[in-house]
């Protein structure tokens, strides 16, 4: 939790920008995992906590735009579950340690939410992705769950995402930290990859170290030897000497701020002479995402001029042909890289995507695309200082695509098809770091980078 004034900066800034009306932000409710009383982690919803705060359950908070009042809804705890958890802090003591004066039991309000109907005031309220929120929305507005949804207001959506995409110093501190952890993570990961060992084990590691900060992962850990599988969560396997193990993971801190880095390394310590050729063009895309990233690009064409070095890569290795800029624009090298680039990070590992990715990624100027491949960019739209947002370029070998397009003879013009099914048993290579857009360019988040260059990964695994 950051300072009172913070809170109370970032609600002056949303009235101001939401203009009329009562704005209705929701917190979650514990979620049941197998009985009532045994829960899943709580995760309290990005939203109420970027404008209020508490990381607590059954909580809403309203913003008044006309009177400027802020009041938040919430319920004391009893005996019994003082009982059962430890004494607690009053409803009104947590509202003053984020700057709301005025607090109420949480039936409460219903009957402020059905005044401000009453008197035909608009109640700006964000998308619920919960049923619960949904049932509850439809309780005080009258509007059914089933098409709630529907009724989120735009004009709140867009308040909130130009409010959170600009990183404040103080959250940057948070992701800078949430990525130190991702670097404990991932460097564990580096020195536990060996022939035999599981990938259960490895991914628990991993789950455990984040834990271990007091967080959890900031998503669900990806690591496989099967790295074509763009989001592999399964860890059956042994692993076996020549394959590739990718990982994709990261934490998420007490503060909820997320990092999420993904590396892949060799199982055994040794890239061999394929891999490394793969490796070098996955890495160079890389490196050309973070030379182009700044204030004013779109993310879009620096994702377009990363895929014209994935296929200058590739056409160096036989596997694609043709000029360069026109594969790209046909979308050929999607075989090879079937998503974005990357995406928004903060207290969302794929930051505000509840409130539509279309808004949060795109806006008027910078368009989605329907094409294969690019339809995946999720962020496209002029970087921003303060901006903070993944570079995860990728290559990729998936034997039931190859032999789709291979079959429907797919983009022949591009690609050498008979060089491709020589590499249907190779995997996946994807590498990712967390960059923050500065004034004149970007950087790293996280106070020292996860080894990637073949070297350096080679050196940590054999250190």
């Amino acid at each position: 939790m950051f300072e009172s004034s913070v809170y109370r900066n970032r609600r002056e800034a949303l009235k101001k920008k939401v203009g009329n009306g009562i704005i209705l932000i929701l917190g979650n409710n514990e979620a049941p995992a197998n009985y009532p009383d045994n829960t899943y982690k709580f995760r309290q919803d990005s939203s109420f906590l970027y404008f209020f705060g508490l990381s607590h359950p059954g909580f809403a908070g309203v913003m008044d735009v006309e009177s400027g009042e802020d009041i938040l809804f919430g319920d004391d705890v009893t005996m019994d579950d003082i009982i059962w958890m430890g004494a607690q802090p009053s409803v009104k003591e947590l509202a003053l340690r984020v700057g709301v004066e005025k607090s109420f039991p949480f039936l409460r309000l219903k009957d402020v939410i059905s005044k401000a109907v009453s008197q035909r005031r608009k109640i700006h309220f964000l998308p619920p992705y919960r049923f619960d929120n949904m049932m509850l929305l439809e309780d005080l507005t009258g509007i059914r769950a089933s098409i709630v949804r529907q009724h989120a207001s735009l004009d709140l959506i867009k308040a909130v995402i130009s409010l959170r995409s600009t990183k404040e110093p103080c959250e940057i501190e948070e992701i800078d930290k949430a990525c130190n952890i991702g670097y404990e993570m991932h460097v564990a990961a580096m020195r536990l990859c060996k022939p035999g060992v599981s990938e259960q084990y490895i991914a628990g590691v991993l789950d455990g170290i984040a834990a271990s900060y007091g967080s959890m992962t900031s998503f669900a850990t990806i690591l496989t030897q099967n790295g074509q599988t763009l989001h592999n969560h399964d860890h059956s396997n042994l692993l076996q000497a020549g394959r590739l193990m990718l990982t994709d993971a990261g934490a998420e801190r007490l503060s909820n701020y997320c990092s999420d880095h993904t590396r892949t390394i060799p199982v055994g310590g040794k890239f061999t002479d394929r891999q490394r050729d793969v490796y070098r063009i996955v890495l160079a895309c890389h490196d050309k995402a973070l030379e182009l990233a700044r204030p004013g690009v779109t993310y879009k064409s620096v994702h377009l001029a990363v895929c014209e070095t994935l296929v200058s890569g590739l056409k160096d290795l036989g596997i694609m042909k043709g000029n360069t800029v026109d594969a790209v624009s046909s979308g050929a090298h999607a075989l090879f890289m079937p998503h974005g680039l990357g995406h928004m990070m903060g207290l969302d590992v794929h930051d505000m995507e509840d409130l539509g990715q279309c808004y949060v990624g795109y806006d008027e100027e910078t368009r989605p695309s329907e094409q294969f491949g690019l339809a995946s960019l999720r962020m496209g739209r002029r970087l921003q200082e303060g901006f903070v947002v993944t570079d995860e370029p990728g290559c990729y070998f998936i034997p039931a695509l190859i032999d789709k397009w291979k079959a429907e003879k797919l983009h022949a013009e591009f690609l050498n098809f008979d060089v491709i099914e020589t590499y249907k048993d190779f995997g996946g290579i994807r590498l990712e770091d967390d960059i923050l857009i500065t004034k004149d360019g970007s950087r790293f988040t996280g106070e020292k980078r996860i080894p990637i260059t073949i070297e350096d990964v080679e050196e940590t695994m054999n250190n």
